[in-house]
């Protein structure tokens, strides 16, 4: 099995992946390749979001985290989105009763 289709079963199996799962999971050190050759060859369409974590030291880091379009992973995080936004209006309007 290729490290392309190695990729392709984890985010099928797990919704989505970092390059730290790629690395840990799947010995693959070049993930960003791997989605690549997924896009271009394969013509799939690969999204990606950008998580923030900290680091050992405490500070942010940034990286991407890729999932596939259309996928439950991408239609849980529009339900989070909603939901967030929903709280965030809840809570204006709420104060604006005072």
């Amino acid at each position: 099995m290729t490290h392309k289709e190695r990729v392709l079963k984890y985010i099928e199996d797990f919704g989505s992946i970092s390059s730290l799962e790629a690395f840990t999971e799947l010995g693959n050190t070049r993930l960003s390749a791997s989605i690549w050759l997924l896009r271009h060859e394969d013509e799939l369409e690969i999204e990606s979001i950008t998580e923030t974590k900290l680091n050992r030291y405490g500070e942010k880091t940034h990286f991407s985290r890729y999932y596939l379009k259309g996928s439950q992973f991408e239609n849980n995080l529009i339900n989070k989105k909603v939901i967030k936004k929903e709280n965030i209006l809840k809570k204006i309007f709420k104060g604006s009763d005072k």
